[in-house]
């Protein structure tokens, strides 16, 4: 059981080049054999381990929902006939309902879904009709907050590569729709989110300390590369560790340090390249700068969710890196159900009751603390 409270520190010891050097965390000195065997220990999902008895809260059996869900998505009507327009889209996608969304939370004990357009977003287009688009998912998601009190939180769409456009929608987002956040993709047009190109808008985003939601999605480079495997299998949890790396590697992690970032799907890859993401600004002094205080120091700042990584090697991997306090609860609907994902946290055995509380509520709170109203 994890039951660490404060942010652990994890530091590399000796050399850097591999040859026997030892890492710590929480000032104890690990080997690098020992390290590696405790991870891989930590990833090893047993069947059995996937299908201990549940008690009533699991189940979502509790009488009163509290749950709070940073990771699920809507489909605007407007968005639906884009896809269709564009060819885009899954079956998931366009059968989405709002009140589909509210059985899967009744069912999990979610109180607040807070509410994203997936991945393309508006990548499959741009200009004018990016603009509207965007416009027309905002409103409908402020509008579905209004017709059902309490029950949903949004996340605002930004047309990113197109400036302007963005600071317009952040200004009538934010202070005409009173929508909670910005949701972001992890890439636009092979432009991560540490590009010089998105300055102005993380400098606005920085100005209003905005909570900003990241979701992976297919960058140009990198579609159809292996003919056996969909985008979503691997290419997703990669994009969102490349767009962690440029955040802080750009600078803009320590420039911008009023953005409270969210990032889908544990980090993506990141637990498991703890080491490089440590190393680097130890092997290429131009990155020193950006880390003045280590890569762990920006990386434990940053807040993960849950969603189709709530199993014990997922958990094992983010819980080593990441404090508790900076892990919320999400669950990828219509994609995979609320459900799945509290009988994963608990079946994962990596978590205090009080963790998954904190996870569940508490640390979504401290980012949202309007959802508490």
């Amino acid at each position: 059981m994890n039951e660490h409270d404060g942010k652990q520190r994890w530091s590399p010891r000796g050399c850097a080049c591999g040859c026997g050097n030892t890492l710590s965390l929480s000032g104890a000195a690990l080997s690098r054999r020992q390290f590696v065997q405790g991870i891989a220990g930590a990833a090893t999902v047993a069947a059995a381990g996937l299908g201990r008895p549940q008690n009533a809260m699991a189940q979502g059996a509790e009488t009163k929902p509290y749950r709070i869900d940073v990771h699920h998505h809507l489909s605007p009507p407007s968005y639906i006939a884009a896809s269709v327009g564009a060819n885009f889209g899954d079956g998931l996608m366009r059968g989405w309902t709002p009140e589909k969304s509210l059985a899967n939370m009744d069912q999990a004990g979610i109180a607040v879904a807070m509410l994203s357009v997936t991945q393309p977003g508006v990548n499959f287009t741009s200009g004018d009709a990016a603009r509207k688009l965007v416009r027309e998912c905002n409103e409908y998601s402020a509008k579905l907050i209004a017709d059902h009190p309490g029950r949903f939180g949004g996340f605002a769409m930004l047309p990113l590569t197109d400036v302007d456009g963005s600071l317009k929608e952040i200004s009538y987002a934010l202070d005409t729709l009173k929508l909670d956040g910005i949701g972001l993709l992890t890439n636009y047009h092979d432009k991560w989110l540490g590009d010089p190109a998105f300055l102005p808008v993380m400098e606005e985003l920085n100005r209003r300390k905005v909570v900003v939601y990241t979701h992976p999605a297919t960058a140009d480079c990198c579609v159809n590369l292996v003919r056996t495997e969909p985008p979503g299998m691997v290419e997703w949890g990669t994009d969102t560790t490349r767009t962690i790396a440029d955040i802080i590697f750009s600078g803009n992690a320590q420039k911008f340090r009023d953005i409270r970032w969210i990032f889908s799907h544990a980090g993506g890859t990141m637990p498991f390249l703890i080491e490089r993401f440590v190393l680097h600004p130890l092997l290429e002094p131009k990155a020193k700068a950006t880390v003045p205080e280590g890569t762990l120091a920006e990386l434990t700042r940053f807040y993960y969710d849950t969603a189709q990584t709530s199993n014990k090697a997922a958990m094992s991997a983010l819980s080593a890196v990441i404090p508790t306090s900076q892990i919320v609860f999400g669950t990828d609907f219509p994609y995979r159900t609320g459900i799945d994902h509290v009988k994963g946290l608990r079946n994962a055995g990596v978590f205090s009751d009080a963790q998954i509380m904190d996870i569940e509520r508490g640390n979504a709170l401290k980012l949202l603390p309007r959802l508490g109203a």
